[in-house]
Parts: structure tokens; C-alpha cells; sequence
């Protein structure tokens, strides 16, 4: 898992510092704090770091001795040149537990670097001020540093990063709704939906006419005899239709654009995020098919074309194959929707 340091800012007020470190708790596994400062963490569930002798892990940040490091010692370095990266290495191997790395310059390829020579050797950290970097950090060589130091400019900053470390670990509630018909509507405006991201047989999006019921639709996966996988793919049907987002909220496909974050799902229900990469409209022949879970109706239009699969509990179908008694697996949520956010207790009628 990865690890958040928070790092309070010498500027902020009293106040600030303490509303800060309130909010750090449970959140953030250490505060890198002055020697003036460790006095805000007392009573707080949270380790501290400090050059103070009184701290959990002992920050060292300037001239290093000849000696070995101790267990618990955090050495902070600035990396500018190849040279900063192999003093890393260096205090690695004298036995720094943790290693803060600041780059001020290139934010990428050092940290890459660093990632590969040092995993599994000791905890690399990158010191961080935007939620931005901090981010990207987390991402950089897909495996990402193994924390951040982020100096915090208010308590959203941290909430804002410790739902980016667990989005896509959520699980949803998928249920099988039975197929009662299907019927050929015409042409209509439909979207692909393509990604940055390359899905695997079982997984895709969420949409529906519905935001109440939306169905697991899967990405082109499947190899066929006319054209090659599209595993970056979701044709997701009409640009009316919901889908569903990071956040649990709801979209138009109307809506969707180039670098939208999308929400991945499962047959099981898990969740990751990805991006799209360009939204396709075109006019296709359309499909409208209905279906019953429970004594609710909920209804799905997409293209009328073998390579839309429908997902149930075991397999996947092409819409073209469906047929009454086939179960297809929805996600289900009572309530309306404000500007795609759930309102639990709002009464909407959907048709």
C-alpha cells in the first residue's frame, strides 16, 4: 500500500497546522513536522518525523557522516543530475529506511530511474507540493514511488489524494435481470467509448437508458472473423444513455470527451479507473431491449451489431443473440439524479 507523509507548511498558522494534522489522522501514516511544530501531533494517531531526537523516524537532511543510517532515519536528498541519483543508492545502501527524493526540475525520468534501481530495497518517497505531481508520482513506471510527502495546503488536499490512492478498489452490487424482448429501432446516434486503458474479457461499462438500471456492457474483446479485437473499446450505445463514473455519478454519452475519467467494471463487481481516449458518434442501427429484475422493468438501446456483448454471471452475449429468458447483469440504485449525482430519497419516474 502506498504510503502518505504530510509535510506542514512552516507559512500556515496555528490554526491551520492543527486543522491540518486533525485531518491527517488516519489518513496519513507520518507528519514531517519542525522541531516547533511536533508539539500539534501530541494526543494524534499519527507517527511523527522531525530532526528533533523526540520524533518516531529521525529526518536527516543535510551532510551525511560516514556511519550506517539507523532503521528508523529518513534521509532527504534533492535530485538534479545522475550524480543525486547515485547518492541515493548510497544512502539506500548504508541502510536508510526511507528516502525523500525532491526533483525540481525533470519530475519523470529521475524518479523512473529510482523506481527501478530501488524497489524492494528501502521506501522511496517523493516530496510533493501540487496534487498533481503527487499523482503522477504514483503512477510513474505504472508502479510509482512507494509514497509521497505532500505539503498540504488545506485538509482537501488530503482527502483529494487518498481517493485517488483508492479509486477502483470499490466493488459494486451486480444483479441478473431476465431479457422480456428485444426490437429493432432504426438508426440513431450511437458512442464508442475509447479508452487508454486495454480491458479484458469480462469487463466493461456500466450504461443504460435508465440511471436507475444500468447494464454491464462489454469491451470488444472477442476475436471474430471480420475484425480484430478492440480491447480499448466500449460501443456503448445512444447519445442519450447514462454511464456510469469514478465517483459513482452519471454521465450522457453526449457528454463524454478525450481525457473524461471512465469507470471500469467486472462481472464481480470490481472497479478501476481509466481515461477516454476519443469519443466516436456515428449513426448505427439500434436495438432496444427490455428486460425485468424483480417486478421492475429496465430497458437498454444499443447498436444492432455482433460485436455489442451483454454481460451475465458467466459468459457474455452478443445483443444480436439475445433472447427472452437471457440473463444480463445490472446495476441497480433507487433514487434520481442531480447533474448525475445520486439524491437517495428523490422520486424519479424512469421509462
Amino acid at each position: 500500500m502506498k504510503e502518505i507523509w504530510l509535510r506542514i507548511d512552516q507559512r500556515g498558522s496555528t490554526e491551520l497546522k492543527e486543522k491540518i494534522l486533525r485531518s491527517a489522522e488516519g489518513i496519513c501514516s507520518v507528519a514531517v513536522l519542525s522541531p516547533n511544530d511536533l508539539r500539534f501531533a501530541e494526543g494524534l494517531k499519527i507517527r511523527t518525523a522531525s530532526t528533533d531526537s523526540r520524533s518516531d523516524i529521525k529526518l536527516v537532511q543535510h551532510e551525511f557522516g560516514p556511519d550506517q543510517f539507523q532503521e528508523a532515519s529518513a534521509v532527504e536528498l534533492t535530485v538534479k543530475d545522475a550524480s543525486d541519483e547515485a547518492r541515493v543508492l548510497e544512502v539506500i545502501d548504508r541502510g536508510a529506511r526511507y528516502v525523500i527524493v525532491k526533483c525540481p526540475n525533470w519530475k519523470v525520468i529521475p524518479l523512473e530511474n529510482l523506481i527501478a534501481r530501488t524497489r524492494n530495497k528501502a521506501t522511496l518517497l517523493a516530496d510533493v507540493t501540487q496534487i498533481n505531481e503527487a499523482k503522477l508520482a504514483l503512477e510513474i513506471l505504472e508502479l510509482g514511488v512507494d509514497g509521497i510527502v505532500l505539503t498540504a495546503k488545506s485538509s482537501d488536499d488530503i482527502l483529494e489524494i487518498n481517493q485517488f490512492l483508492h479509486r477502483g478498489q470499490n466493488e459494486l452490487l451486480l444483479a441478473a435481470a431476465r431479457v422480456v424482448s428485444k426490437r429493432s429501432l432504426g438508426s440513431g446516434a450511437r458512442v464508442c467509448i475509447d479508452t487508454c486503458e486495454l480491458m479484458k474479457p469480462g469487463e466493461g461499462m456500466l450504461v443504460g437508458s435508465q440511471s436507475s438500471g444500468l447494464f454491464l456492457l462489454e469491451a470488444e474483446v472477442h476475436k471474430n472473423p471480420h475484425v480484430e479485437p478492440r480491447p480499448f473499446r466500449v460501443n456503448a450505445g445512444p447519445v442519450s444513455s447514462y454511464v456510469l463514473i469514478p465517483g459513482f455519478k452519471t454521465r450522457y454519452l453526449s457528454e463524454m470527451k478525450a481525457g473524461d475519467e471512465v469507470l471500469i467494471v467486472d462481472r464481480t463487481g470490481k472497479t478501476r479507473q481509466g481515461h477516454v481516449g476519443r469519443i466516436k458518434i456515428e449513426r448505427r442501427p439500434m436495438y432496444l431491449v427490455e428486460t425485468e429484475l424483480g417486478d421492475r422493468p429496465y430497458s437498454l438501446i444499443v447498436q444492432n451489431a455482433e460485436t455489442v456483448r451483454l454481460i451475465s454471471g458467466s459468459d457474455s452475449k452478443p445483443v444480436t443473440d439475445l433472447a427472452s429468458g437471457d440473463e444480463v447483469l445490472v446495476f441497480v440504485q433507487e433514487g434520481g439524479r442531480h447533474f448525475g449525482t445520486l439524491v437517495a430519497d428523490e422520486t424519479v419516474i424512469e421509462r
